[in-house]
């Protein structure tokens, strides 16, 4: 029985590795979110920033939200364009603000993110109706 008859589809080897880089990063930036929530370290790393706590609610919510973003297969590419914002700014702050500042992670999530929304670019484009480029040799 073909697997449009039996209503199954099968994913792409690409495809399934895309989910997988998904929940892993959701799975850390969850895990992010609910340490900015928690407080302990990190109301003092954002003390040390000079811009208040409501800075870490913020950027809580945009973590925590980003990473459900990256679970909606509509709203994946979006949201790892907004978590790589996040990540630009989170590893900006580690560099030149805080004195003891570790950018690694922050700079790894930030090419995790951005790859992931270059890969997922139709995702935004189709959200935000955008066509894409008449030279783009995918879409022909």
């Amino acid at each position: 029985m073909p697997d449009a008859a039996s209503g199954t589809r099968s994913l792409s080897l690409g495809s399934i590795a895309l989910w997988i880089v998904r929940v892993a990063l959701a799975a850390e930036f969850l895990y992010s979110g609910y340490l900015l929530f928690a407080g302990g370290h990190t109301e003092q790393t954002f003390a040390e920033i000079g811009l208040g706590q409501w800075l870490r609610y913020v950027t809580g919510v945009l973590e925590a939200g980003g990473a459900i973003g990256l679970l909606v297969p509509r709203l994946g590419g979006p949201a790892a364009l907004l978590l790589a914002g996040v990540m630009v700014g989170a590893s900006v702050t580690e560099l030149f603000i805080l004195a003891n500042g570790g950018p690694v992670l922050p700079l790894i999530l930030l090419i995790v993110s951005a790859t992931l929304a270059w890969f997922l670019q139709d995702q935004t484009r189709a959200l935000l109706g955008i066509e894409p480029p008449a030279d783009d040799e995918d879409y022909r």
